[in-house]
């Protein structure tokens, strides 16, 4: 039986769809610090750059973004724009045009929300319950969704929480194979090893577990993999595996083939940020942390961080609010500008 399970802590909801043992699907959503995906925005134009095909706006926040366009706009002119893919891979959001509302704002402005990942996750499996472990959610949600929801002490087993861990590891095991993932800002680059003697079957046997880990872990981007003992000259005849591997994915991965030097390459669409993204930036470390202390019942008062973490976690009061609500006291937060960007104490 599918089911999608949403594990609360605050400021974060960590969502697992599920068939008996089996991980479908993972999503982050964090309702204090939306990703902004397909937000609905009044943008001001701020200045062309017919070169990248668009031109750059300011949204709402102060926040800038780059709007896909051929159209010349004028700049200081209001226009509206819905987003296409949240900020990611340190580049800001990317916006495409939408309608103007009948009653527009004069200033930038957010007209609407964009469906959150738990949103994304009901309507792609559309018969499947909804388990939270903290009804406060429900507020959040859809009305549509309401009938789906059911009440649930912990959603996520011991199990399963291994399970979404393990998609923090930079390396995976395929079965006969072993991926490594090494994400840079232009690409994602994939090792495929084995300790034994790989070959051409073995590495089409692991295709469809690394066709699951991409997805889960929202690789994006270009993506570069490296067959594990095949010679150069017969990894083209690899592609055809890995395509149809990558067939059930909702973004429908492009495989463009195989490099010169043997790399086989694909291109998966960006949309929201990539899992390893969010759980190794400040507010996922963050929040993190605040999740730690109420499992374990740390003892203490002051939190004392790096300056990334403190900031991270001071951008997101609603995140502060729900810790104090559970733990019914508040956190002192105190920076250290000498500690490292992971370091925390409680005390």
């Amino acid at each position: 039986m599918t089911e999608i399970r949403a594990a609360c802590s605050p400021g974060e909801v960590r969502i697992a769809v599920t068939d008996h043992d089996t991980l479908l699907d993972v999503a982050i959503w964090r309702p204090g610090c939306p990703d902004g995906l397909e937000d609905w925005h009044v943008v001001r134009v701020q200045k062309a750059a017919p070169a990248l095909g668009g031109t750059f706006v300011l949204l709402e926040d102060g926040q800038s973004g780059f709007l896909s366009t051929r159209e010349a706009l004028i700049e200081g002119a209001l226009t509206a724009a819905r987003v296409s893919r949240s900020a990611q891979n340190g580049k800001g959001l990317r916006l495409r045009r939408a309608d103007m509302p009948a009653d527009a704002p004069s200033v930038p402005k957010l007209l609407e929300r964009g469906p959150t990942p738990l949103d994304d996750l009901a309507d792609r499996y559309p018969d499947a319950p909804v388990f939270v472990d903290d009804p406060g959610i429900a507020a959040k949600l859809p009305v549509r969704l309401r009938p789906r929801l059911q009440r649930c002490q912990q959603a996520f087993d011991a199990a399963l929480e291994t399970d979404f861990d393990s998609l923090s590891s930079p390396e995976a095991n395929l079965g006969l194979l072993t991926a490594s993932f090494f994400p840079t800002p232009a690409l994602v680059a994939i090792d495929l090893d084995s300790t034994g003697a790989p070959d051409f079957k073995g590495n089409v046997a692991s295709f469809p577990a690394l066709a699951r880990q991409i997805r889960l872990r929202n690789l994006s981007g270009t993506i570069l993999i490296d067959p594990a003992g095949v010679k150069t000259r017969k990894r083209p005849a690899l592609v055809a595996f890995l395509r149809e591997a990558l067939s059930d994915d909702p973004l429908k991965p492009d495989v463009l083939g195989a490099t010169p030097s043997g790399l086989l390459e694909l291109t998966r669409p960006r949309r929201r940020p990539p899992l390893y993204e969010l759980l190794s930036s400040p507010q996922g470390q963050g929040l993190s942390i605040l999740r730690t202390i109420l499992r374990e019942n740390r003892p203490g008062q002051t939190l004392t961080a790096s300056i990334s973490l403190i900031k991270a976690l001071e951008s997101d009061p609603e995140a502060l609010a729900d810790f104090t609500s559970r733990r019914a006291r508040a956190l002192d937060l105190v920076l250290d500008p000498n500690a490292t960007p992971a370091s925390w104490s409680l005390s």
